[in-house]
């Protein structure tokens, strides 16, 4: 079964509508696919960040008070 792509309109400013176009032409593949391979990447980037907030969800929250005394306290500032 073969998954037919959806249509969208984008706006660009210019230069990077231009940047694009030299970097379609340049790595012979097309504008859509560039555009598909960087929001591709963007979404896998946020679902790794949310996998992180979740491993990392029963840590104790910390104040940023606290975080600034405990580096006083400790010579780092």
């Amino acid at each position: 079964m073969s998954i037919q792509p959806k249509r969208a309109t984008i706006y660009f400013a210019a230069e990077i509508h231009r940047a694009l176009r030299h970097k379609a032409a340049e790595t012979e593949r097309s504008v859509s696919d560039l555009v598909n391979d960087a929001v591709r990447a963007s979404l896998a980037e946020d679902a790794e960040d949310l996998a992180a907030f979740e491993e990392r969800a029963a840590e104790p929250n910390l104040s940023f008070e606290r975080v600034v005394r405990d580096l006083r306290r400790r010579g780092k500032i």
